[in-house]
């Protein structure tokens, strides 16, 4: 599995707006990927997401494999939508929508890994999917910081990266 990366929008506001908590640690991925000719898929769902509050051109748009949303991934996120059931209390039926459309579209298209700054919704959703045997796509939150060794497909993770990469007081 490991067609690249499916970068998420909170991903990609983190990455060009050097204010956010963990920019640095996007960056890091970021640099990370390119250097290492790592695929970042760009979903046109987080393209028009990104759009709705800064311009598309803000993004290094010549690194990024654009990834369509067809047929075959609305009818991935409907099977997904209806494996989880219901959405948590609190979750807006919108962005889960939404996030469900992400992981659908990176289970279909066989990419490892959504990169997301979202733990609230999106990784819990993805996390879900994957522990039940509905998808094997992993997200990688930047809070964790980071870690080179997370995008292993085998799910080990180096013991000591990821320490000096949180902000302070994580």
């Amino acid at each position: 599995m490991s067609a690249g990366v499916l970068l998420d929008t909170s991903f990609l506001i983190t990455l060009v707006n050097a204010q956010r908590p963990h920019h640095a640690i996007a960056r890091s991925h970021y640099l990370h990927l390119l250097n290492s000719g790592v695929p970042m898929r760009l979903s046109s769902i987080g393209a028009s997401e990104f759009a709705i509050k800064q311009p598309l051109t803000e993004l290094a748009l010549n690194n990024f494999r654009p990834l369509d949303f067809n047929l075959v991934h609305a009818h991935e996120a409907a099977r997904l939508w209806n494996a989880l059931r219901q959405r948590d209390d609190g979750d807006a039926r919108a962005v889960v929508r939404d996030d469900v459309k992400l992981i659908a579209q990176a289970s279909r298209e066989g990419i490892g890994y959504l990169l997301t700054e979202d733990a609230s919704t999106l990784l819990k959703y993805c996390e879900r999917l994957r522990v039940s045997g509905h998808i094997r796509t992993r997200a990688i939150v930047l809070a964790d910081g980071f870690d080179p060794s997370a995008l292993r497909e085998d799910g080990q993770r180096d013991l000591f990266a990821g320490a000096e990469s949180k902000p302070p007081g994580a």
